[in-house]
Formats: structure tokens, sequence, C-alpha cells
């Protein structure tokens, strides 16, 4: 098992500690989580929010509410700078976009570095396993989760708002209806990951990395991997999912962005 998995920050911004956050038991008996101050500091854009009566209509407001505040339709605008070099700045969207494509890139690393700083989870995996921190390999990851081309524009802001309007949309809409979620991810070999405990034969306790993907498709998950991993996600671990937003790169993939940690799995191939 990957040493660094079972170390968290002693402090967070969920007002829960990580270590009951990442269990098993957690995430059967889930409790509701916010990243402190994120409603009140825009307070403004969930009062517009619970005006709206669709989700479609709700995902255009959020949607504008960040291109405005953060400056996406600016940057459009502008396109070049005075030497004739596009500008960049960094967004949620690009964020996503660039996760769906490798998440183990410096995009990546900078939103798994958002899940370590707002719920005090440190990543186990990127792009080699993370086993200590003076390893190398820890070094890479906190180069570039820090890498300041990315954090140009309030990323981690940005990843909150992200989150609680995620949450806002479970509570308002029930999606998904039920307190848990069943997800889907397909591997081709299971000692890639760490195992805490085998349950029995076909059940493990598996833990995940801080910020991990799955898809509720059986078929789509299938095409990943020769195993399917099959784990009943509460609904306050999710970051993404497809129906959030009417503007997005994942669509294809039925993709779901969940808060990692240790789940209880069961293994199917």
């Amino acid at each position: 098992m990957s040493a660094i998995s079972r170390y968290a920050h002693s402090t967070n911004l969920i007002g829960i500690a990580t270590s009951c956050m990442a269990s098993p038991l957690f995430n059967e008996n889930p409790q509701a989580l916010h990243i402190a101050g994120t409603r009140e500091a825009a307070a403004g854009l969930f009062e517009k929010l619970a005006q709206q009566r669709t989700l479609a209509a709700c995902g255009q407001v959020f949607q504008d509410y960040m291109c405005v505040v953060f400056g996406f339709e600016a940057e459009q605008r502008l396109g070049l700078d005075k030497q004739g070099r596009r500008r960049f700045r960094s967004s949620y969207l690009r964020l996503i976009q660039d996760w769906g494509l490798d998440s183990n890139n410096a995009q990546g690393a900078v939103f798994k570095g958002w899940v370590e700083s707002r719920f005090g989870l440190f990543p186990n995996f990127h792009k080699q396993p993370l086993n200590g921190f003076m390893d190398k390999n820890w070094l890479v990851y906190i180069e570039e989760k820090m890498n300041n081309r990315y954090h140009n524009n309030c990323i981690f802001m940005q990843l909150d708002l992200l989150y609680e309007y995620c949450q806002w949309v479970v509570e308002r809409f029930r999606i998904p209806a039920a307190r848990h979620k069943t997800l889907y991810r397909g591997v081709d070999n299971l000692d890639d990951y760490s195992v805490a405990a085998d349950v029995d034969k076909t059940q493990k306790i598996v833990c995940f990395n801080s910020l991990v993907s799955f898809t509720d498709q059986r078929n789509i998950a299938s095409e990943f991997g020769a195993y399917i991993l099959e784990v009943q996600v509460p609904v306050v671990k999710l970051v993404f999912f497809n129906e959030l937003l009417p503007h997005h790169a994942l669509h294809g993939e039925a993709e779901y962005l969940v808060i990692g940690g240790d789940y209880r799995v069961k293994v199917q191939r």
C-alpha cells in the first residue's frame, strides 16, 4: 500500500476530519459537506439559481456567472496581448477538459491539489505511486500543482464554486435521486490499486486516489479494462457529472469526478 495514502492534513475546509471523510464508514453514513465560506461569498449566485426552474437554466446561469466573475469572456475578446501572444487564464472548464485527456498532467496535479487543500486528502498517485514526502515523485507532483500558469485566475476558488454548485444541484433537483450513486470503473490490473482489506472473494476496501473518475454506465467501464470496480458513491462526494453543465468536454463517457479515499468495492469481470 502506498504509505502516503494513510496520511491527511490535520486541517481542511469542510469541518470534518479527513480520516473520517475518507473512510468506508462515512461513505455508508454520509453527512453533508461544504467548503467553508464559498456559498456565503457567492450569495448572489445561489439566490439567482434559486429563481430558476430547470437544471438547464441553472447550468446556464452558473456558467454565465463564472464567465463574468473570472473574465473568460474578456479573455476571448482580447485574444492576443501586446506582444502577439495568446492570453492564458486558467478555467475550471479547461481543467475538466484536460483531466479527461490525462489525469496525470499538470492540470491533473492542480485538481488533486485542490482536493488536498479543501478536503485535506493527499493523492496517492500522480504519474507514479506517491510513497513519501521526500520521494522524487512527490516533488514532481508539488511542482506541477503549484505551477503559476494554472494559478493566475483563482482556480481553487473556481473549483470551490463548481463543487458547491454540484451539491446545490443534488439538493435542489435530487440528481442523483438517492444518497448514493452506483458507479463503475474499468481497470486492467487490480494490483495497481491499494487494497486496505479483503472483505470477501468479490469485495475489497480499495484506497482510491484523492480525485477519481467513474462512469454510471457499466458498458463504458468495460471498455477500459478486464475488471470492473463497482462502487456506491455518496452524492456528497460528487464534484462533477455530465448533466451538471450545458457546455463541457466530458459528455462522451458519462463521467463522474469523485472525491477519493477508501471505498468498499465489488470486483466484477
